[in-house]
């Protein structure tokens, strides 16, 4: 048998398809058929290097036959393998350097499918992760290992790793191939180990640059720790290795196992300076996909408060969090109301997740047994706001506004308190005050609503002259109203029908259609 190397070799093919798959079936017939023809072996592996995307493709399904037919009649080398320029001892027989030499082949292959992990060809990407996969199982199935594995038993757990450290590259984007890896994070001990290597393969590549993770490896490992799915039963058994005896330690047949591996990768990955962007993307599923399956969520504490004493959309996302913290695992955060109230600015009428954070402050300002003068400054500040608010906003913090003060009777003074209206120089409060206790709103009152009855919208002015009747008890629904756009109020606007038209009008002046606007002597229609 003759000793060629591994290595790559280029060469320039013109065969077509069919030809290359003929050559290649008739090579693995000839190696499974004789030892004699183990050399043909090598021009296999060849065509793994092709640069005709259709030769690898078929290179990789005849590399897949081959091994498998090889673990399966155990004819490759099972425990410790000697380096190939290591000398083997004269008592080995034929038998055994045989296996050597096959093993060795079979670690080519491997090395070969995982550089193709990175190839240009999505398919061929696809094709190399799935026989990496299909080669795990085989070796869980019939071991190249000599030991009895203790945590990992019978499971290839280097393999594996290899493949997720293949997945995690620094240098390109594979939330694609990622995306077909999540189907195999169904099985449990496959999910169980990708959690333990995504571990090793996070610390190894910050020792290697030192100050922080590089971009896209930031976003390779978001995307393959976001796609995990945990499993809700608390005894585990859809494995891709089946076991042929059962172990009550084995680890990846625990939920409570799985629970830890799951809390130590996102902390592991969390602890790391994150790009703006994925902080948004980690705590837009915080609340849903990461704290409800973490053995202990309170360890999301410090993360989440760093992320709400940030600022604006990052600290409108980590509410989510913070809610579930505070109503279900009894987090105490002092300054919680503070720091909410500071939240409300002109430009959170603006931002795209201006939906979640009125529901989540909603659900936050519901308690009958928060402070009045808390209650007060909530309302007066989002009234003030209200002046500059566009009209479908405006449909939505009317009613949250009087819902305020349904639940809260001592806050009813605000509605009717005597004041010149728009009258900023007699208002007391202080909408500069980032505390809410001194902002001075039990004093004022609310007569930017009675501004707002004479707003250009009708809708808005019949929202704002509900605090000219007597207040029912009934609170409005303002769900309706969260998400709705400035498109879809003109669109429904447009759908409207009127039962009854003016004969006779008079033409509109200025930009809002009254005469003595000051508008309308600069901006004359």
């Amino acid at each position: 048998m003759a000793a060629r190397s591994g290595k790559r070799v280029n060469r320039v093919r013109c065969e077509d398809g069919d030809t290359v798959r003929q050559q290649l079936n008739a090579k693995l017939e000839a190696v499974l058929q004789s030892r004699a023809n183990a050399n043909s072996v090598f021009d296999i592996l060849e065509y793994l290097q092709s640069e005709n995307e259709d030769d690898v493709q078929v290179a990789i399904r005849t590399c897949s036959k081959l091994f498998k037919s090889l673990l399966e009649k155990g004819e490759l080398y099972v425990g410790d393998l000697p380096s190939e320029d290591e000398s083997l001892p004269d008592s080995l027989g034929a038998e055994e350097m045989y296996k050597i030499w096959m093993r060795h082949r079979y670690n080519s292959c491997v090395s070969c499918l995982l550089e193709l992990l990175s190839h240009t060809s999505f398919q061929v990407q696809e094709l190399a992760l799935c026989i990496l996969l299909k080669f795990i199982q085989l070796e869980g199935e019939f071991p190249l290992e000599n030991a009895k594995w203790k945590d990992n038993y019978r499971f290839p757990r280097p393999l594996l790793k290899l493949v997720v450290d293949g997945l995690l590259r620094e240098d390109k984007d594979s939330s694609l191939l990622i995306h077909r890896f999540q189907e195999y994070l169904e099985y449990d001990d496959i999910r169980y180990y990708t959690m333990t290597a995504i571990n090793e393969c996070t610390a190894r590549v910050h020792q290697n640059n030192k100050e922080s993770l590089p971009f896209i490896f930031q976003n390779n490992v978001f995307s393959l720790i976001a796609s995990i799915n945990m499993p809700v039963e608390n005894e585990l058994s859809n494995f891709l290795i089946a076991q042929k005896e059962r172990h009550d330690d084995w680890k990846p047949s625990k939920l409570k196992e799985h629970k830890r591996s799951f809390e130590r990768v996102w902390m592991s990955f969390l602890k790391h300076k994150l790009q703006v962007s994925l902080y948004k993307k980690v705590l837009l599923i915080l609340h849903e996909s990461i704290l409800p399956h973490m053995s202990k969520p309170t360890l999301m504490i410090d993360f989440l408060t760093a992320a709400y004493d940030v600022g604006g959309a990052i600290s409108l996302l980590a509410l989510n969090g913070l809610f579930l913290l505070i109503h279900h695992h009894n987090l105490e955060y002092p300054d919680f109301y503070k720091k909410l109230y500071s939240l409300l600015d002109p430009s959170v009428f603006h931002v795209k997740y201006r939906a979640r954070f009125f529901h989540l402050a909603n659900l936050f300002l519901s308690s009958t047994h928060l402070p009045v003068y808390l209650v007060a400054a909530f309302a007066k500040r989002l009234s003030r706001l209200s002046l500059t608010a566009p009209p479908q906003v405006l449909l939505m913090i009317i009613p949250f506004i009087c819902n305020l003060i349904r639940r809260h009777p001592a806050c009813r003074p605000l509605l009717h308190r005597p004041m010149a209206s728009g009258d900023l120089a007699s208002d007391p409060y202080i909408m500069e005050e980032q505390d809410p206790a001194k902002s001075r709103a039990l004093e004022s009152s609310l007569w930017e609503l009675e501004a707002l009855q004479n707003h250009y919208f009708p809708d808005v002015v019949r929202a704002a002259n509900v605090i000219s009747r007597a207040l029912s008890t009934q609170e409005s629904d303002v769900s309706e109203f969260l998400e709705m756009s400035s498109y879809e109020l003109f669109e429904k606007q447009m759908k409207k029908k009127f039962k009854s038209v003016p004969l006779e009008f008079e033409p509109v002046r200025g930009l809002l259609g009254k005469k003595h606007d000051i508008t309308a002597e600069h901006f004359c229609l």
